[in-house]
C-alpha cells in the first residue's frame, strides 16, 4: 500500500513538473509581456493609459514591419544581416524624392520598395546562386547599401528647406499624404498601428494556410529534402530575401513619415531590435521556429520594455542589457522546448 502511494506520489509530481514546464515554454513570453505591463503599471501610474499603450503600439509598428522581413527569411532558413541598411535606404531615397526632387508620394513609396526589392535580389544572389553563407553576404550587402546612401546624401539628413550644396534651398517638402503614413489616424488608432496588425495577420495567413507558406517552411526545415521532395528551393530562397528587403524597405518609409526627415544612420537600431523580436518570436507558443504571430509579440515585448524603462528614466544604455537578458531568456525556453 505504502509503495503504491509512493509511486502515485512521484508520478502526481512529474506530471505536475511535466504541465509547468509545458506551460512556461508555450505561454512563458506572454506571462513575461502581462507581468511587465503589471510591475510597469503599479510603479508608474501614466503607464496604464489608452494613450500610453498607443503610443506603445506606434512605435514598435517599424520594427514590427521590419521584422516580419526578417521572419520570413528566417523561415526559408535563411539570416538577413542588411535590413537596416536597407530600412536607412529607403528613408532616405523616399525623403529625397520629396524634398530634393519634388515628387509625389506614391513615387516616394514607389522608389525605395524598388531598391529594396532589388537588393533582396542581390541578397539571393550571393547566398542562392554564388553559395557564400548568407551571414557574410547580407554582411556585405549591408556594407555596400551603407556606403551607397552615405554616398547619395554626402552624410546628411534630408529635411524641410535644407541647403543645398549650390547654397539654395531645397525646392520640395514633406507632403501630408506622405506624413499621414507614419503620423495619421483612422478613428483615434494610428495608421502605421493598423498596417502593421493587417500586414501582420496576411503575412501569418499565407505562411500557415497557403501553399507558399509551406514551401517556405519545407525549404527552411530541410532544404536538401525539400529539393528531393521537388520544392524549387532556389526560388523559394529568392522570393524570401525580396520579401525580406521589401518588408524592410516598408519600415524605412514608416520611418521617415513618422518624424518627417531622411536620418542617414536610422536603420542600425533597428537591425538589432527587428532581429531580436523576430528571435523572441520563437518562443511565442511553444513553437520552436519563425512565426509572425511570434515576432509581433515579441515586438510587443521590446516596446514595453523600452516605454516603461524610460517613463522610469532609465538611460537608454543600460536599456539594452534588459533587451539582451529578456532575448537569452526567450532563446533558453527555445533550446529547452526543442530538447523536450
Amino acid at each position: 500500500m505504502e509503495q503504491a502511494l509512493t509511486k502515485w506520489k512521484k508520478s502526481v509530481s512529474v506530471w505536475g513538473r511535466l504541465r509547468w514546464g509545458a506551460l512556461l515554454t508555450r505561454s512563458g513570453t506572454l506571462l513575461v509581456i502581462l507581468l511587465t505591463i503589471l510591475i510597469f503599471g503599479l510603479l508608474d501610474e501614466r503607464f496604464l493609459t489608452w494613450q500610453n499603450f498607443t503610443d506603445i503600439l506606434r512605435s514598435i509598428s517599424i520594427i514590427c514591419l521590419l521584422a516580419i522581413g526578417v521572419t520570413i527569411s528566417l523561415a526559408a532558413g535563411g539570416f538577413d544581416l542588411s535590413v537596416g541598411s536597407v530600412a536607412s535606404l529607403a528613408t532616405v531615397t523616399g525623403a529625397a524624392m520629396l524634398v530634393w526632387y519634388r515628387q509625389e508620394t506614391w513615387v516616394a513609396i514607389l522608389v525605395p520598395l524598388v531598391l529594396g526589392a532589388l537588393i533582396g535580389l542581390l541578397n539571393a544572389l550571393l547566398t542562392v546562386r554564388v553559395r557564400i553563407p548568407d551571414l557574410l553576404a547580407t554582411l556585405a550587402t549591408m556594407y555596400i547599401v551603407n556606403g551607397l546612401h552615405l554616398t547619395f546624401t554626402k552624410g546628411y539628413s534630408i529635411y524641410n528647406q535644407m541647403p543645398m550644396a549650390d547654397g539654395s534651398i531645397a525646392p520640395g517638402r514633406f507632403l501630408p499624404s506622405f506624413l499621414f503614413i507614419g503620423q495619421g489616424e483612422i478613428a483615434s488608432v494610428p495608421f502605421p498601428v493598423i498596417l502593421m496588425l493587417l500586414l501582420t495577420a496576411i503575412v501569418h495567413v499565407i505562411l500557415t494556410r497557403t501553399r507558399f507558406g509551406r514551401l517556405i517552411y519545407a525549404t527552411g526545415g530541410n532544404a536538401e529534402a525539400a529539393r528531393l521532395s521537388g520544392v524549387p528551393v532556389k526560388r523559394i530562397q529568392t522570393y524570401a530575401y525580396v520579401l525580406s528587403a521589401l518588408f524592410s524597405s516598408l519600415a524605412g518609409i514608416v520611418l521617415a513619415a513618422r518624424i518627417g526627415t531622411g536620418q542617414v544612420a536610422a536603420g542600425a537600431p533597428l537591425l538589432m531590435d527587428g532581429m531580436a523580436a523576430a528571435f523572441i518570436g520563437f518562443s511565442v507558443f511553444g513553437k520552436g521556429k519563425p512565426h509572425v504571430i511570434g515576432t509581433f509579440f515579441g515586438a510587443v515585448l521590446i516596446g514595453v520594455l523600452l516605454n516603461g524603462l524610460t517613463m522610469l528614466n532609465v538611460p537608454y544604455y543600460a536599456q539594452d542589457i534588459v533587451k539582451g537578458c529578456i532575448l537569452a531568456g526567450a532563446l533558453f525556453f527555445t533550446h529547452f522546448r526543442k530538447n523536450t
